[in-house]
Parts: C-alpha cells; sequence; structure tokens
C-alpha cells in the first residue's frame, strides 16, 4: 500500500491577548488616525462575519480545490451606493486560493470559477464594518466597543486633541 503524506499549509499561530491589543493599538497610532481624518470620519476597525457564512465560504471553496483563503484590504469607492454608510471605509475581501508550486517556490493563486455569468472570482465580501456597524451596548441603545477592551487606544491628535478608540 502506497501512502502520501500530505504537507501541512499552515502559516499562522495562535496569539496572546497581550499580541493582539499590540498589533491593534499599532494600527490604531499609525494607520487608522490618518486614514479616518483623510475620510472625514472614522474608518472602520473592524469586519465581522458569522462562523455559518465563514464555513460556507469555506466549504465552497474546497469544492473548487481550494487549500487556503487571501485576506484582502480593501476599501469601499467613495460614490458605493449599495450601503451609503460603507463609502470610503475599509474592509476585507476573502478570496479562495489554491497552492502552487513553481521553480521559483511556492504561491497562492486566486481561484475563478465559470458560473451562469462567466468565469469570476471566487470571493466574499460585506461583512458588518465597524465603523459604523459596531453593536449597542446592552440596555443603552448606544454604539458600543466590539473588542470588549482590547486595543483601547489613547490617540494624540495634535490641535485637534485627543481620541480615545
Amino acid at each position: 500500500m502506497l501512502t502520501i503524506e500530505k504537507k501541512s499549509l499552515k502559516v499562522g499561530k495562535y496569539v496572546s491577548t497581550e499580541h493582539v491589543d499590540t498589533v491593534i493599538r499599532t494600527y490604531k497610532q499609525e494607520r487608522w488616525v490618518h486614514n479616518s481624518e483623510r475620510l472625514g470620519k472614522e474608518d472602520s476597525l473592524s469586519v465581522w462575519y458569522s462562523i455559518e457564512e465563514l464555513e460556507e465560504f469555506l466549504s465552497r471553496s474546497k469544492a473548487h480545490g481550494g487549500d487556503g483563503i487571501k485576506f484582502y484590504f480593501s476599501a469601499y469607492p467613495e460614490n458605493y451606493t449599495e450601503r451609503p454608510e460603507f463609502a470610503g471605509r475599509q474592509t476585507l475581501v476573502l478570496v479562495a486560493t489554491k497552492t502552487k508550486e513553481l521553480e521559483t517556490g511556492v504561491t497562492n493563486k486566486d481561484i475563478y470559477i465559470k458560473g451562469e455569468e462567466g468565469v469570476k472570482i471566487l470571493a466574499y465580501n460585506a461583512g458588518s464594518i465597524c465603523p459604523p456597524i459596531c453593536g449597542t451596548k446592552p440596555g443603552t441603545g448606544v454604539s458600543g466597543d466590539d473588542w470588549g477592551g482590547i486595543g483601547v487606544t489613547i490617540v494624540d491628535r495634535g490641535e485637534k486633541g485627543l481620541t480615545v478608540i
């Protein structure tokens, strides 16, 4: 009997609360504050998807030969009319990929599938971005903190004062 060993494609790792807090704070101080200033409104800080929809996307990706997902940093155009509150804000686009070994190394190719409308990329977007959709504090109806305190940051905006995010 011939046994073929499947090589693991894992590249990430589980991280600590301290690590999450550090990278979120770094992002807020070095990128978010400038993005928000340029936009003239608070840029999004997170994107939420349900486990159900992620499992569905993973299942569909696997059915088309996928073995990975790329998370593309992206932004909605300023004139985005489908969800005007998302206009200009950043988001994540999930794209199914298949690992390919080339002479120059390993690459992760985006998967395209044939459908009724022709060939299109196998991708997922339109999660719940925060802001503007950040949930509410129970019993108040007031927009709440969707991290439970992780990454709370005070940003010095010079003449514009301090911002707590």
